[in-house]
């Protein structure tokens, strides 16, 4: 068999994605929630999920979960489109749209790696536009981008992942207006940053907002919401496949929905631990962070920073490092943990930069 002939080139060429996992006793690499529900919430879960029926398939596309999020975003019901993560919801869009030999999929780097995977598995055409040096948008090279290449779907996460701040909004806006395909806003850390572009859906047609509660305390489920123009979506529901969102994430869910104020309890005490953080990281000497409005700080380490790395998990503190010769070969990434969790890392770090 010749893998080369059946498998595409996109695929061939490519890793798989660097999911690491190493045992740890602090676990810092992944922008997780590190606080477990509250016990209140956790029985209304478990009571919620007595009713289910395993014998039977979940709701074809959600519709109990689409209207739960379409009052709680305050859009029309045909806006909205679930998924099992927004990976998921990234990899439908990708689906639906061309690929063509005119058209490419373009998004500035360093940002998630899933939209240069998902565009590669689906035979895109990729044009990266490298951020500026304050890790903003270059709008002279996005903008000349989206009139060259003329790309059929725009990848913006805001904040970015994995530099964390939010992009200029004017910049934002200027690539909206200029380009003729799907600027998607990727709003996952969208609760840190107390910034969104919820309020735009009328302004602009081809605006498309993706949300996610993986990161306020429900990874596990990987659930995603889309929220876009309704012709949109029901040309994506064309691709998704019918039962994609399981029947426990759909009641979960539903509970997110209802309570959202107590999930979203731990947001402000997350905010409070990057400001800390982001001032502990600022005064060892060699490391320096980068602004935030995330719930993780990236971070530059001057000298032997894959050696600083290899001491933290020898010491059981596991964080994001980044390998890859570009703009973050100097840069680890941390996510904001509990104040015992932000404490330990901040001495270890110390520590290790110190040589002790």
């Amino acid at each position: 068999m010749d893998l080369e002939t059946i498998i595409k080139k996109g695929v061939l060429s490519q890793e798989a994605y660097p999911a690491v996992d190493l045992p740890c006793r602090i676990k810092l690499d992944a922008n997780e929630n590190p606080y477990p529900l509250s016990p209140s919430l956790t029985r209304l879960i478990f009571d919620r999920l007595q009713s289910v029926s395993l014998n039977r398939y979940p709701a074809p596309g959600s519709p109990a979960l689409r209207a739960a999020f379409a009052r709680y975003y305050g859009v029309k019901e045909e806006m909205i489109l679930i998924g099992n993560g927004s990976d998921e919801l990234i990899h439908i869009l990708l689906t639906a749209a061309g690929p063509s030999s005119h058209s490419c999929v373009l998004f500035p780097t360093p940002t998630f790696a899933m939209y240069g995977i998902s565009a590669l598995n689906t035979g895109h055409r990729i044009v990266e536009v490298p951020l500026d040096r304050r890790l903003d948008l270059d709008m002279d090279a996005m903008l000349a981008a989206i009139t060259d290449a003329r790309p059929s779907l725009i990848f913006l996460s805001y904040p970015n992942n994995p530099t964390g701040g939010c992009f200029d909004r004017r910049g934002m806006e200027r690539i909206i207006e200029a380009s003729s395909g799907l600027v998607v806003v990727d709003e996952a850390y969208g609760n840190f940053s107390g910034k969104t572009f919820l309020g735009d859906l009328d302004r602009w047609d081809n605006l498309v907002i993706l949300r996610t509660l993986s990161k306020v305390g429900l990874a596990a489920l990987r659930l995603g919401i889309l929220i876009g123009h309704p012709s949109l979506v029901r040309q994506l529901n064309k691709v998704r496949l019918p039962h994609n969102v399981n029947i426990f994430s759909q009641v979960v869910g539903g509970v997110f929905v209802e309570r959202s104020a107590e999930f979203l309890e731990p947001v402000e005490r997350i905010i409070a631990g990057r400001k800390w953080l982001s001032d502990e990281l600022m005064a060892i000497e060699g490391i320096t962070p980068f602004p935030s409005d995330a719930n993780f700080i990236l971070f530059s380490c001057v000298t032997g920073k894959d050696a600083v790395y290899e001491h933290l998990v020898e010491r059981g503190v596991l964080v994001k490092n980044f390998t890859s010769p570009d703009s973050l070969v100097n840069c680890m990434r941390v996510t904001v943990g509990t104040a015992e969790e932000n404490r330990e890392f901040i001495e270890t770090l110390r520590g290790i930069v110190q040589g002790e």
